[in-house]
């Protein structure tokens, strides 16, 4: 335990980064348990608590490399009524990851709503109040870190304020939000990195200008006909187009194609 918590209470000042993000660096499998050990400690000393999701879009909890669930045997989550990784319907009602689909910087909330750092009127349409009072949770101040990873993969974690009858958060949010998103965020790449079994998407795929400008317009819902008049190409010129970026991203169909072009970064915002 000593070995884990050396420097980590004097870093509020001029803190070493080099030094704390190596300790949450995950290059291996055999990293992982000590990685989410110095978090939790660097968080205990802060009063706050520790909870991690990986990918919002699945139930699979994150375990060491003996199969060892972080969050019930490192940060403590055991209590039935706080295993939320084993409600299935977890992401689609909690307000806390449909939230981190809309923010990709740390941000904060408390029984009134998300509070980030740069307007965001997503987070200010999300209900928090009710959830908390539905919820009966014990923990209503958060410090949040939202993860989006390559892929398309979004990432949920979470430090519950362990002193709730502390007045303005906000100081809390201003003193360690960067320290737990920096942390986080180096631990959590890690942990996807050295996680992942297998590979959808060719790693050595381009598109073309043509490919992606074609994938774009089909993305928004105009047939080939359409996108051919747009760019001034024929309509089998598009069709082409669209197939041929389809094999290099090992599509089955023009939906898969679309949907894997956007977790690579093609598609943006631009329509």
């Amino acid at each position: 335990m000593a070995s884990r918590q050396t420097g980590i209470y004097n870093i509020e000042n001029n803190p070493d980064w080099d030094a704390l993000l190596e300790n949450v660096t995950i290059r291996k499998p055999d990293d992982i348990r000590k990685a989410a050990h110095y978090l939790q400690d660097i968080a205990r000393s802060k009063g706050f608590r520790v909870a991690l999701c990986a990918d919002i879009s699945s139930g699979r909890p994150m375990i060491d490399a003996e199969g060892n669930s972080l969050n019930s045997d490192i940060f403590g989550w055991v209590k039935h009524s706080e295993r939320w990784w084993e409600d299935a319907q977890y992401a689609l009602h909690s307000p806390v990851p449909r939230a981190c689909r809309y923010e990709s910087e740390p941000f904060w909330c408390d029984e009134n709503g998300f509070h980030s750092s740069t307007p965001n009127e997503f987070l200010d349409d999300i209900d928090v109040g009710s959830y908390f009072a539905k919820t009966k949770t014990r923990y209503n101040k958060l410090i949040i870190v939202p993860v989006h990873l390559p892929f398309g993969q979004v990432s949920a974690n979470s430090f519950p304020f362990i002193d709730q009858h502390t007045g303005d958060f906000l100081q809390q949010f201003a003193k360690y939000g960067n320290l737990f998103g920096a942390l986080t965020r180096r631990l959590i790449s890690g942990y996807v990195s050295v996680s992942r079994t297998s590979s959808y998407i060719a790693s050595d795929c381009s598109l073309s200008r043509r490919e992606a400008e074609c994938i774009r317009w089909a993305s928004i819902g105009k047939t080939d006909e359409e996108i051919g008049e747009i760019i001034s190409v024929c309509r089998s010129t598009v069709r082409y187009h669209i197939s041929r970026a389809g094999e290099k991203l090992h599509a089955v169909n023009r939906t898969q194609t679309v949907f894997k072009a956007t977790q690579l970064g093609y598609l943006g915002n631009s329509y």
